[in-house]
């Protein structure tokens, strides 16, 4: 095992990063300025406008580097929404960025369908279903808005590669077992956070005998199994579907946006001779590439089932469900993971002849406009419809809890969409399940959770491997102007694990626009430990316990105890949002598991918060922290998360830069 070896993650990061000493290798955990190939925003393309504006950008740095697709609020057509609508349009306009409207459908199929999505490229959307452009072969993982905006207005921001965990595939898919079963499988019987936080990739020879939309079904669900990146390998199967797009697009044109002609006639992305540089140098791990994990699963042993309700890693055969004849009350066929043209004809297959069930509502929306018109060209969308089913334009809808059709108090729903977290998709007194097309489809038809054809369970297999990365040789960290080589501060010790937002930063604080600093810092862990703010002092270096910072992405989680004179934040491991949002705001989030445990053993779990009385060293330039008589390695704070601290934060940074 080299360490100078690559995986896939690593290598295509590696071709996205910028200011990187030239013989630097790029490998997990490092920080680095990424110049992403694509950022997707959609209706919150409304809420980065005014980041974009008040941080001094007058001009988008790369108008093809940016793109908009509005598809969450489709089905409001109210004046507020559509005056939203059209200032985005205008602002696109204006800036010189291809624009999606309303009814194209949604962002992330747009950008397969459109070839932003391009194997072996980085892309970037602020939405958190950007790891489905991994089922391409792309390094697609999300941001948060205001990274967004510092995209627009540098055409860079930061990203910290991940650990990457591989996933062999093993066989073959029985008839009936689709891509959306495979990644219920993997949520339900890996459930133990096993890959959170991790880049994830696709290997072995069952990958082969999966079609890409099957691979874009999985990969956009590794999201909700806590993965930040999931990205099968560039094969066949990949190049053929790439062939299939050019010679589509080459008969009809470029469609959706103005800036898409090259003067040529031509599509300036699916082109053949994009496809020909493709195939001459495509992306593969290197040999003795290192993976923190391995995990396997049978393709053989996945039968259909269902997860829920109300939690994706919670998993029944559909079998089983079948038995219990549990009523539903609602259908979907909807949403960016499984609403393509192979989804529809499979459910179209399904319902052929019959009729949705009484007392039973089933909502179907294609993934996008072009998949619509094809699946109205094959007859599948009139089969759906003479069903029973009800149509909704192409957009996320319920899925996000928006529209027509959600679900009401004491109400079942069965759905192909990737959550079901309870409200989401309407009341928090509803159950919704997740499943397959053809589960959802099958279930219409019954009234209860079903499935098209008996398809025998067997037990799951697989298994898991934990690798230990060999030591690397010590080598100093740089340290930029500004930045300090060490600091110290005495530790305070928050051990719960899970802290989430409103814990730290209570929700009621939210909203209050002109909350200034000194009132951040007054209430903030008001709801975890009301002593805290009695307890803490300035300089003080907070540790957590493991995913410290989960929940809702509000910034002032970061910027409290900043403000409150925190001078980093220690953890077993992280929100990803939150680490986010605290590196944005100039605000260091560090993982220290091993410090911990430790502390736990020492301090005990008793009290919310345990003043330890010992200080803690942390040494930047090697990459260790020290505590009492035990000394830690930490990941490197390479310089591109240097020059945020220095700078204040990434609006800061952007400024500095647009100077």
């Amino acid at each position: 095992m080299s360490l100078k070896a690559q995986n896939l993650v690593e290598k295509i990061a590696q071709r996205y990063a910028v200011g990187l000493p030239d013989d630097h290798t790029v490998q997990s955990a490092d920080y680095i300025s990424i110049q992403p190939a694509h950022v997707m925003t959609h209706d919150n393309t409304g809420a980065v406008i005014p980041k974009f504006q008040t941080i001094g950008a007058r001009a988008v740095a790369n108008p093809r580097q940016a793109v908009f697709a509005l598809d969450h609020n489709v089905q409001d057509t109210s004046e507020t929404n559509l005056a939203k609508y059209d200032k985005i349009r205008a602002f696109a306009d204006q800036m010189g960025v291809d624009f999606y409207p309303a009814g194209r459908g949604i962002g992330h199929q747009i950008m397969c369908e459109e070839g932003y999505a391009w194997p072996g490229t980085m892309m970037v959307a602020s939405d958190s279903h950007s790891n489905m452009y991994g089922g391409l072969g792309c390094l697609g993982t999300p941001i948060v808005r205001t990274d967004a905006a510092a995209i627009w207005a540098t055409g860079r921001t930061w990203w910290q590669v991940p650990p990457v965990a591989k996933v062999e595939l093993t066989g073959r898919l029985r008839p009936g077992v689709t891509g959306k079963d495979v990644i219920i499988t993997l949520c339900g019987f890996f459930n133990n956070d096993e890959v959170l936080n991790h880049a994830i990739e696709f290997a072995g020879d069952g990958v082969a005998g999966l079609s890409v939309d099957d691979r874009l079904a999985i990969a956009n669900m590794t999201t909700e199994w806590g993965a930040l990146v999931g990205l099968f390998p560039i094969d066949e199967v990949t190049l053929a579907w790439l062939e299939g797009r050019i010679a589509l697009v080459s008969r009809r044109g470029p469609e959706g946006v103005t800036s898409d002609a090259d003067g040529k006639g031509r599509h300036p992305r699916l082109n053949n001779d994009r496809l020909d540089k493709l195939r001459q140098d495509v992306p593969h791990p290197d040999d003795g590439a290192f993976y923190s994990k391995v995990l396997t699963l049978d393709l053989g042993s996945v039968s259909p089932h269902v997860s829920g309700p109300n939690h994706v890693k919670v998993m029944t055969s559909v079998a089983d469900m079948r038995q219990k004849k549990l009523k539903i009350h609602k259908a979907y066929l909807v949403s960016c993971v499984n609403s393509r043209v192979e989804d529809l004809a499979a459910a179209a297959a399904v319902v052929k002849g019959k009729k949705v069930a009484p007392g039973v509502e089933f909502y179907i929306a294609a993934a996008s406009s072009e998949v619509q018109k094809e699946s109205q060209r094959r007859g599948d969308w009139q089969t759906l419809l003479e069903a029973g089913a009800i149509e909704l334009p192409p957009g996320c809808g319920p899925c996000i809890g928006l529209g027509k059709g959600l679900l009401e108090d004491g109400e079942v729903g069965i759905s192909a969409t990737n959550r079901n977290f309870k409200g989401r998709m309407g009341s928090r007194n509803a159950e919704a399940y997740l499943g397959s097309p053809q589960v959802v489809a099958a279930s219409a038809i019954a009234g209860h959770i079903d499935v098209p054809d008996d398809v025998a369970g067997v037990a799951v297999r697989g298994e898991i491997r934990i690798n230990r990365k060999p030591e690397a040789a010590e080598s100093a960290v740089t340290i930029i102007d500004g930045f300090p080589a060490r600091i110290e501060g005495e530790i305070i010790f928050c051990h719960q694990d899970n802290l989430n937002t409103d814990g730290i930063y209570p929700g009621k604080y939210t909203y209050i626009d002109d909350f200034t600093p000194r009132q951040q810092a007054a209430v903030v862990m008001e709801n975890y430990d009301p002593g805290f703010g009695e307890l803490v002092r300035d300089g003080d270096i907070l540790v957590g316990g493991f995913n410290f910072g989960t929940g809702s992405s509000r910034e002032q989680a970061a910027t409290a105890l900043k403000y409150r004179g925190v001078r980093l934040v220690l953890a077993g491991s992280f929100s990803e949002t939150y680490k986010r949002n605290a590196l944005n705001n100039g605000f260091l989030a560090i993982e220290a598991p091993d410090l911990v445990r430790d502390l736990r053993e020492r301090f005990g779990t008793e009290k919310p918060t345990a003043r330890t009385g010992n200080r803690a060293i942390i040494d930047f330039a090697g990459s260790r922290l020290s505590f009492g008589d035990r000394v830690y390695e930490i990941s490197p704070v390479g310089a591109a998360a240097q020059e945020l601290v220095v700078a204040g934060g990434l609006e800061s940074w952007v400024r500095e830069n647009l100077k």
